[in-house]
């Protein structure tokens, strides 16, 4: 007689499971922070201490590990830009919540350039959570436009290509201490000018 889906045997199969897909993504975040999106596959198995094919069982392509460490990401970004917009004025909540799209998009070498890739590409699989994303920040932008605070003639999409822009100068060594700085002048050329 097999297990069901309910034994014991099996609930501790799928637990252990979880266990592995958490702890290969754990690691996949780490190796990919140290050496951009086009780390090894082998590299991140062997330092999740699995085999290539648990790491294949999880996810079949780099794309599908990028995809799910991003949506991760993604989803916060998204959570926070509502939170931001219910519990700051229009301004400040576009400025804090472009300092963390920034933040999170220098984590992985390559990703800027990746990331404004896949928001016009819909057969990409990072599609639907890049678009929930750019949606997220364009809503931030109206907000802010309405209050009379951003220039009315930028877009999200614009937004989204300046802040890709300062979060791939982190790339380079002489600019990696200077983002921030960076993306608030930006931020100072996306204010509505005085008397305009």
């Amino acid at each position: 007689m097999s297990a069901g889906p309910d034994s014991p045997g099996h609930r501790d199969r799928r637990a252990d499971a979880r266990r592995n897909y958490d702890h290969i993504l754990a690691t996949a975040a780490v190796v990919l922070a140290e050496q951009g999106v086009q780390a090894s596959l082998r590299d991140v198995a062997r330092r999740a201490d699995v085999g290539l094919g648990t790491l294949y069982r999880h996810f079949p392509t780099r794309e599908a590990l990028l995809e799910t460490l991003l949506r991760q990401g993604f989803e916060r970004l998204v959570e926070l830009a509502g939170r931001l917009s219910e519990t700051h004025p229009p301004e400040q909540a576009l400025t804090r919540w472009l300092h963390e799209l920034a933040a999170g998009a220098s984590v992985y070498r390559g990703l800027p350039t990746s990331l404004v890739a896949t928001l016009q590409d819909p057969t990409s699989a990072l599609f639907a959570s890049c678009s929930a994303l750019q949606n997220a920040g364009a809503g931030l932008v109206e907000n802010a436009q309405q209050a009379g605070a951003v220039r009315a003639d930028i877009t999200g999409p614009d937004v989204f290509a300046l802040v890709g822009a300062v979060a791939s100068m982190a790339e380079h060594a002489a600019f990696r201490g200077r983002t921030a700085l960076l993306l608030d002048v930006v931020i100072d050329g996306l204010k509505k000018p005085a008397g305009g």
